[in-house]
């Protein structure tokens, strides 16, 4: 530091990782089956018909659930998402691969153009950091529909 110079205020980043608890007692994903009905379980269902909401599956590289992400929630024909939020929690909590999901209030199954997009936007992104982007799944109450399944990832 030269004298006389004041010193710059900054702020310590500290990363760290912790599980307590053993893994293979979590959730094992191996379909887009296994996917909707952890989704439905985690999602509010009073709620699925009237907001739009963005979640995403956690997972480990053997497709152990590691934990399922709130990230946002919209209005009745959308929502806003950060894929910056999304990679600062993958990494955050070292996980591998992702699904991602969100429910369309309307319960039409179809992506939009929008859907398809940001899918494609983040599974670029994932590419960049190792982190493989899996699925996308849009649920409503009765049934859902699957990027992978549909061949669109």
């Amino acid at each position: 530091m030269v004298q006389n110079q004041p010193a710059f205020k900054v702020a310590e980043v500290e990363v760290s990782y912790k599980s307590n608890y053993n893994i293979t007692e979590r959730p094992k994903i191996n379909s887009s089956q296994d996917a909707y009905r952890l989704l439905m379980q985690h999602w509010q269902l009073d709620k699925i018909e009237l907001l739009e909401q963005f979640k995403v599956i956690l997972l480990n590289t053997s497709n152990r659930v590691l934990g399922i992400v709130d990230i946002s929630v919209g209005g009745v024909s959308g929502t806003l998402v950060d894929p910056r939020i999304i990679f600062a929690v993958a990494l955050k909590t070292n996980s591998s691969k992702l699904i991602l999901s969100h429910n369309h209030p309307s319960g039409n199954l179809t992506p939009s153009e929008a859907d398809k997009r940001l899918t494609q936007k983040l599974k670029e992104g994932g590419k960049l950091l190792d982190i493989e982007v899996c699925d996308h799944i849009i649920v409503t109450n009765y049934n859902y529909f699957s990027f992978a399944d549909e061949c669109m990832m």
